[in-house]
């Protein structure tokens, strides 16, 4: 008798997002409010996403050196190139292959804000 293939692909992608929404959660938990909820995230990167790392900004290597919250509602990568820096919406930041340790919490910052 053959045994019957499953689909491991079919069930990852339910799985990412749930797990996904669960980083989310923790993110978000007691948050009242987008700003409170901002700054969980940011608490988040702080605590989990290793800087500096390498990355690529508009064809140009760049290091991310910190991500911060600026402003109730915004969270962004800084980046420096020889002397300069510049802030870019973590949203907008390309993450480099492999990605820096902690680069799934960015992932689930985008997933979360989709779903605004």
């Amino acid at each position: 008798m053959a045994k019957r293939a499953t689909n491991k692909k079919r069930n990852a992608v339910p799985n990412a997002v749930a797990r996904l929404e669960a980083m989310a959660e923790e993110a978000t938990v007691d948050a009242y409010g987008e700003s409170e909820q901002i700054c969980g995230w940011a608490c988040m990167f702080e605590d989990h996403v290793a800087v500096p790392f390498e990355t690529t900004v508009l064809g140009e290597a760049v290091t991310v050196e910190a991500i911060e919250q600026r402003g109730d509602t915004r969270i962004v990568a800084i980046c420096k190139r020889g002397r300069s820096r510049q802030a870019i919406d973590v949203l907008e930041l390309p993450l480099p292959l492999p990605p820096p340790t902690g680069a799934e919490w960015i992932e689930a910052y985008r997933h979360w804000r989709k779903g605004w």
